[in-house]
């Protein structure tokens, strides 16, 4: 399959599984609402195979809540034969200076940017001002 198709049934296997876990777990989903998830293909060199896991990318005030329903949400994973889930910090990616990803995928850097400051807190309170 060429790029842009697998590039589509990855967007549409992250939809299915958020429409799953909705429907069935309504605490993992209320803890993944303001992430971004995303369906990750990596390939396995030794066996000359590719593997699909999700992953979902959240602000750091929200890891620990997506990780305590970790369980529920590689249950929806496994029912659809992909491999595993993975949280990951979308603030420490974003602030990582070395990181080259708002180059190389600035579509993909401003959802994480998005996530990474959606709950933030603003950088003054109303009485500073």
């Amino acid at each position: 399959m060429n790029g842009i198709g697998a590039m589509i049934q990855e967007e549409v296997l992250a939809k299915e599984f958020i429409t799953i876990v909705n429907h069935s777990f309504p605490k993992a989903a209320e803890a993944i609402r303001h992430c971004y998830v995303k369906v990750i293909t990596a390939p396995l060199k030794q066996m000359g195979k590719t593997v699909r896991y999700i992953g979902i990318y959240c602000s750091n005030d929200r890891l620990e809540a997506v990780k305590q329903q970790k369980n529920q949400l590689r249950e929806v994973a496994i029912y659809m034969g992909l491999l595993e889930v993975v949280c990951l910090n979308a603030t420490r990616l974003v602030r990582d200076p070395a990181s080259h990803l708002k180059q190389s995928d600035p579509r993909f850097w401003l959802e994480l940017q998005w996530v990474a400051t959606e709950h933030a807190d603003p950088p003054f309170s109303s009485e500073e001002l």
